[in-house]
């Protein structure tokens, strides 16, 4: 059976095998049961940050949807919810706001699953969720235990943590920690401060920010909606570059005769580009055609997308390869895909 139904890009070649696993137990003996058929296994839960090769993948693959939320701790500042691995991860955060519960709400929007977010780091508009995660609950391929992991070992980084490029763990569930309050934690991003009319550093109430954040995404063809073919993609494909202080003076010496390139302070002594600016520079604009009716999204640079809903995997590919190849010869930096690449690489 095709994958290309189960990701958000609608491409993606055959599975071997298709199993569902509608808990964490159930999960755990899908893999136990490949793994005795000597098979590879592919967790795919909303196909959000995934992109499947035209070959597809010719071991198991398992579509998590287990379900549900549930407080395991609570004071009286904070609660710390259990959440399943295949909970849709927009519907945790519009759960968490109507309770009360600030730390998610800038994530709203997003797609895909809750168990897919500390892989990824999940973040946007100022938050991330290594900022709430106490703990993430895992199937152990390697030992064939079921355990805990705490946040401090999750490495966690700039989209980033020790399971994103490893397959040794299955995350079965998520723990946040989130603040009892109607008000959201301090708004960090500038373009997020002035639509809703304040400054960076302004609390708001939980519903204005989640509203204000779904409009952004929505007009930046993030939000999933099946009548846009801008919204067939995994959002941003590529991740905002991180320079060493002597690769970003390299950098600078290039882009003398341009306006001022956006950057911020990364850890240390880093510098984080904007890795729209890069492609935009690079003469790659929004709606840049790629082959078979792949394109830049039309209205978000980050965004590659199967417009045509007919393209390969090979098409989207070569379109990324081709931003990549043009950034570096222009800026001399090197982008990096934010998604997971299944038997394909750019």
């Amino acid at each position: 059976m095709s994958l290309a139904g189960y990701t958000t890009l609608r491409l993606g070649g055959a599975a071997g095998r298709l199993e569902t696993a509608a808990s964490a137990e159930e999960i755990v003996q899908k893999v136990q049961e490949a793994r005795l058929r000597d098979e590879e296994v592919l967790i795919l839960a909303g196909g959000s940050n995934v992109v499947v090769g035209d070959v597809g993948f010719p071991g198991t693959v398992v579509l998590v949807r287990s379900r549900g939320l549930r407080a395991v701790a609570e004071d009286a500042e904070t609660v710390t919810v259990r959440v399943e691995a295949g909970e849709p991860w927009d519907d945790l955060v519009a759960a968490t706001v109507a309770n009360g519960w600030s730390g998610l709400e800038c994530l709203s929007g997003i797609p895909g699953s809750a168990g897919a977010t500390p892989i990824q780091n999940v973040g946007a508009y100022g938050q991330e969720v290594a900022e709430t995660i106490t703990g993430v609950q895992v199937y152990d391929r390697t030992d064939g235990t079921v355990g805990r992991i705490d946040a401090a070992d999750c490495g966690f980084a700039y989209r980033s943590s020790i399971f994103k490029y490893a397959d040794r763990w299955v995350v079965l569930s998520v723990d946040f920690r989130l603040a009892r309050s109607p008000l959201s934690g301090p708004v960090r991003y500038a373009e997020l401060a002035r639509t809703l009319g304040g400054e960076v550093g302004d609390r708001v109430p939980l519903a204005d920010a989640r509203a204000t954040v779904l409009r952004l995404r929505a007009g930046k063809g993030m939000v999933l909606d099946p009548a846009d073919p801008d919204t067939r993609s995994v959002g941003s494909f590529f991740t905002n570059p991180v320079l060493d202080r002597e690769s970003y003076e390299l950098f600078r010496g290039r882009v003398a005769d341009l306006e001022k390139v956006p950057h911020w302070p990364g850890p240390g002594d880093t510098v984080k580009l904007s890795a729209a600016w890069l492609i935009e520079n690079a003469g790659f604009a929004k709606g840049h055609p790629g082959p078979e009716g792949v394109a830049i999204s039309s209205k978000h640079t980050l965004a590659l997308t199967n417009r045509s809903g007919t393209a390969s995997t090979a098409a989207l590919v070569s379109l990324a390869r081709d931003i990549r190849d043009g950034v570096h010869a222009r800026f001399g930096v090197t982008l990096h895909p934010e998604p997971v690449l299944i038997n394909c690489t750019i």
